[in-house]
């Protein structure tokens, strides 16, 4: 059975930055050193240049995307249950039934799913068949009715199949048998060699001997030359005739199309009405090329857990990963404004005034007592030079500093070097386009019943961020209108200046700017000295306007 429950995701927030994809690496690391459960660090969104840098730097791979937590097929616990091939009799399925203690198998044919069979299934193969012809018209294997009867093969091929005529017991005096025993029919007899000749005689295809009787050589000859199989078995009459039809391949009895089957990847809300509606206990899982992954009952869809998830650089519903409402939070690790998300329960909630979540991280490691690997210090250092511009932020404490300044001499950087680095290879935007450049650090907010959205470009290059104004001013409305924002704002961040222009969009975006930093009436290019940080400068002046 394959469970999914013990795994926790660390995620950031949509439009990931360093400090999002660095915290949930190192938080991940360190949930796993202290509790030895398994921890998962995730992104929500695309890695920008910046990011790549330091993972680079640090030989780190980027965490695997993680589109959304609504609950999936996956997610749940799914029985693996052994296949068997079309060809396999009722009565070898029976036993794997038996043995693996289930009530459905899977038919498979190289992998792929052809059919399933059922005990329901499997009794109606001995309740509700009085065909004599039903072994030949399954196509049943020779070999199959030799292991069914626990029998030998005396002489014919066992890899043969009978696909014409009946089954008979061969009781009567050679003149009745001639009577309605045919050419091509199975015949089950004892040891009276009138009756063994008369079969042959016939010309049937398979003769069965009861209680492993002898036959003559010279029968045993002509039936050679007839290409007749002859199997023996230890059995009498009656229970071969009531076994024999055990040696049916199962893909004559179990059930094929149109089969409800699911995949790995659906999603869990998607496939609750198909479940409701359909009276199977079990329920075939594909994966995405088409092969069988196991069953999920009625028993185990009920029973299926949300997916455990910690936040890490947000507290925003709508910066966070698509379906969060249907996930189980279990931690938030913050030092933003508190913000829309909601949770079920009590949960271990961590939010505070410094300029990076990577501070907080680090705090943790240090009351934790785990020890800071180079390669942790490395990306919890860069991810407080990104947040800080190193240091330049008026989001940056004291605490920060003293922070990068510990972890800069354990990863062994040198801050000013790999400052320089991580922002010239943030700020290459060339060969990129609009909507790439506007979301590649872009965070949603609401307040009230405006929703608006704020992205930020840092650069060390005046010249690079005038021909980035020019390529994002004409797509802001489209950007709006398809993000369902009311308002938006790009903020083009001068690191060495510390400024950044401000561009906006939608009804009252400007005016609301103007309120908030009071600004002239007539003012062009909005420029704002000493503004560089979205978090602590611009989004609180923007909600104070907005409020009033």
């Amino acid at each position: 059975m394959e469970r999914r429950s013990g795994r926790v995701y660390v995620v950031g927030h949509k439009n990931p930055d360093t400090d999002s994809i660095c915290s949930a690496i190192a938080y991940a690391h360190l949930k796993k050193e202290i509790t030895g459960r398994e921890y998962v660090a995730k992104r929500a969104g695309q890695i920008n240049e910046e990011t790549q840098y330091v993972l680079r730097k640090f030989k780190v791979e980027a965490p695997r995307l993680l589109s959304n937590v609504k609950l999936q097929v996956k997610d749940m616990d799914i029985h693996k249950a052994k296949g068997v091939e079309p060809n396999v009799s009722i009565k070898d399925t029976w036993e794997l039934m038996k043995k693996d203690g289930v009530k459905t198998i899977p038919v498979l044919k190289e992998g792929e799913l052809v059919g399933v069979i059922s005990t329901g299934d499997i009794a109606k193969s001995y309740m509700d068949v009085y065909d004599s012809t039903i072994l030949a018209e399954a196509r049943t294997q020779y070999k199959n009715i030799v292991e069914t009867l626990d029998g030998t093969l005396v002489c014919g091929n066992e890899h043969g199949y009978f696909v014409k005529g009946k089954v008979t017991i061969g009781a009567s005096s050679p003149e009745m048998m001639e009577e309605f025993i045919r050419k091509d029919d199975l015949v089950i007899l004892g040891n009276r060699y009138e009756s063994q000749a008369c079969a042959v005689d016939i010309d049937a295809s398979c003769i069965v001997l009861c209680q492993n009787a002898e036959v003559p050589e010279e029968l045993l000859t002509k039936a050679e030359e007839q290409s007749i199989v002859i199997i023996k078995t230890p059995y009498d009459t009656f229970t071969a005739a009531r076994l024999i039809n055990q040696s049916v391949p199962v893909r004559y009895f179990m059930s094929t199309e149109p089969l409800v089957t699911f995949h790995m990847n659906d999603y869990v809300e998607d496939i609750k009405e198909i479940m409701t509606k359909k009276k199977f206990r079990d329920f075939p899982i594909l994966d995405r090329h088409g092969n069988f992954k196991g069953f999920i009952s009625r028993r185990r869809f009920m029973s299926v857990s949300k997916k455990r998830v910690i936040l890490v650089d947000h507290n925003e519903k709508s910066q966070a990963v698509d379906g969060i409402e249907e996930a189980e939070i279990m931690e938030i690790i913050d030092h933003h404004r508190l913000g829309s998300i909601e949770t079920m329960g009590p949960v271990f909630f961590r939010n505070q005034p410094v300029g990076c979540t990577a501070t907080i991280i680090y705090q943790m490691y240090q009351e934790a007592g785990v020890e800071i690997t180079p390669t942790i210090a490395g990306l919890l250092c860069s991810a407080i030079i990104s947040d800080t511009l190193l240091f330049r932020s008026p989001t940056c404490t004291a605490v920060d500093e003293a922070a990068a300044e510990a972890l800069a001499e354990i990863a062994d950087i040198q801050l000013e070097d790999m400052a320089a680095g991580m922002f010239n290879a943030g700020s290459n935007l060339k060969g990129k386009s609009a909507e790439e450049i506007c979301f590649q650090d872009f965070k949603q907010f609401t307040v009230g019943d405006k929703i608006f959205g704020v992205g930020q470009i840092n650069s060390m290059s005046k010249e690079e961020l005038q021909e980035v104004r020019k390529k994002l001013e004409p797509y802001l409305e489209k950007a709006m209108k398809e993000h369902g924002l009311d308002m938006i704002y790009l903020m083009l961040t001068d690191i060495l200046d510390e400024s950044s222009e401000l561009l906006c969009q939608g009804h009252g975006a400007r005016e609301t700017i103007i309120d908030a930093f009071d600004l002239p009436e007539d003012t062009e290019h909005m420029v704002l000295k000493g503004v560089v940080s979205r978090k602590k400068q611009l989004i609180p002046a923007l909600v104070g306007a907005l409020q009033q």
